[in-house]
């Protein structure tokens, strides 16, 4: 397996693009100062694993950049791809010494990570950081709850506008633009990973990818570059409204 490589701080957190986002979203700067004691930063390259189910974890962050998925081994081998974690999303949990999942960057993955011990004894003390985790964890359990739906009752058109409208969404939420009207983003996830985390084949996700280009909904650029010309549309075909949906 790759090593990973720890790296200075690229980003004051001041300066930092998940700064509106992330666990450290409402700290004050003594706060702030606080955690940069316990901070450090890990890069990690497309398909290397950050952690492996059942390990012990030694750190917690933020995804600062890149895109990484939350997989699950079934006795058999099968695996399922049960989450994607998107710039600002927190990896780890306080309070326990392991992962429940094995965690794989599919882009290059660049973490904003904390030691362990000294960020829950930090939690303790701030409040600020507690509260923000807290809303982090229950937007999560909104978004696991609306994934179900997603999943279960919509149609392979519908599933492929869902995810293209999440990412989308977290997309101009982070660059701090707003979601009415046309949308511009690159794709970080391939056509095979978004089968795989659709539960549909490889086949289908082309298909169904190509008849919302021909249908005017998206229009693409290469495979990855993705423009959403009326995202209220690209919400329609989601089976949402465009105040609704996940991720917001």
């Amino acid at each position: 397996m790759l090593q990973d490589e720890k790296v200075k701080s690229p980003h004051e957190c001041e300066e930092c693009p998940i700064r509106h986002r992330a666990v450290c979203a409402r700290c004050e700067t003594d706060e702030l100062e606080r955690l940069e004691e316990i901070k450090y930063y890990r890069n990690f390259e497309a398909g290397q694993t950050v952690i492996w189910s059942g390990d012990k974890m030694d750190f917690v962050g933020s995804v600062v950049s890149g895109i990484a998925t939350l997989t699950q081994t079934m006795e058999d081998g099968r695996t399922q791809m049960v989450g994607l974690l998107l710039p600002s999303d927190f990896v780890g949990r306080p309070g326990r010494e392991g992962s429940a999942y094995d965690v794989v960057a599919t882009t290059d993955v660049v973490m904003c990570c904390f030691r362990k011990k000294p960020f829950e004894q930090l939690m303790e003390r701030t409040p600020h950081i507690a509260q923000r985790l807290l809303e982090m964890t229950l937007d999560e359990l909104d978004a696991a709850r609306e994934w179900m739906l997603v999943l279960g009752r919509k149609n392979a058109r519908e599933k492929i506008a869902s995810l293209l409208s999440i990412i989308a969404r977290r997309d101009a939420t982070l660059n701090l633009r707003p979601t009415e009207g046309a949308l511009v983003f690159d794709l970080p996830l391939t056509r095979e990973a978004m089968a795989d985390y659709l539960g549909l084949t490889l086949e289908t996700v082309s298909r169904q990818i190509s008849a919302l280009k021909r249908d005017g909904v998206i229009h693409l650029e290469g495979k990855r570059h993705v423009t959403v010309p009326d995202f209220s549309r690209l919400m329609e075909e989601a089976g949402d409204d465009s105040d609704g949906g996940m991720f917001a």
